[in-house]
């Protein structure tokens, strides 16, 4: 499966979306040109149906969906969740990443360029 939930955020997941009243919805999944090492991930959850070069799986009892052209940097991908003492949420282990900015949400593939280095990496601008 080129992107899989660990069973923690298939359960995170489901919650979210019973208590959101969504659990038809789907988790749309995506990578986008920005972020302080060049790509950045995205996840929310999507209520439209997919479009037509959308790849869709179901992990865990969660649909997930996402473009072909976001797959081919997360082919491989796992989405989990950690709570820890410095927050909680969504995490993707990337096995196409071959550098990774310290907020966990940037990262570079090796057919990448740098992109100027982290500057410090905020929230903002991820």
């Amino acid at each position: 499966m080129p992107i899989t939930l660990s069973e923690r955020a298939a359960a995170e997941l489901r919650g979210l979306m019973q208590s959101q009243e969504k659990e038809n919805a789907l988790l749309r999944v995506w990578v986008a040109g920005g972020g302080c090492s060049g790509l950045s991930y995205g996840m929310a959850l999507d209520d439209n149906q997919p479009e037509g070069d959308d790849n869709v799986y179901e992990c865990e009892g969660v649909r997930v969906v996402v473009d072909a052209l976001s797959l081919q940097y997360m082919d491989g991908a796992t989405v989990d969740f950690l709570d820890d003492p410095m927050g909680s949420g969504f995490k993707i282990d990337n096995p196409n990443a071959v550098s990774s900015c310290g907020c966990g949400s940037s990262f570079q593939t090796e057919e990448g360029a740098p992109a100027g280095g982290c500057g410090g990496c905020s929230s903002a601008g991820h």
